[in-house]
């Protein structure tokens, strides 16, 4: 469980920040889902080389095949 500080700093437990790698000073994208708030790691684009390798492009649509 995190708390919220007189700050409105968030504590977030030491087991959630080693399995995504979390770093001080990372920064994150806030979203308002209903009554939820969800915390996105901000990656640069450097972290997010090779995630796509594999992906299947075989479904990609191009232009000329837009109405």
């Amino acid at each position: 469980m995190s708390r919220i500080y007189y700050k409105f700093q968030l504590s977030i437990p030491k087991a959630v920040r080693d399995t995504l790698s979390l770093e001080a000073g990372q920064q994150f994208t806030v979203l308002v889902k209903g009554k939820a708030i969800e915390l996105v790691p901000v990656r640069s684009l450097r972290d997010m080389r090779g995630r796509l390798k594999g992906a299947n492009t075989q479904a990609y649509r191009d232009r000329k095949d837009r109405v």
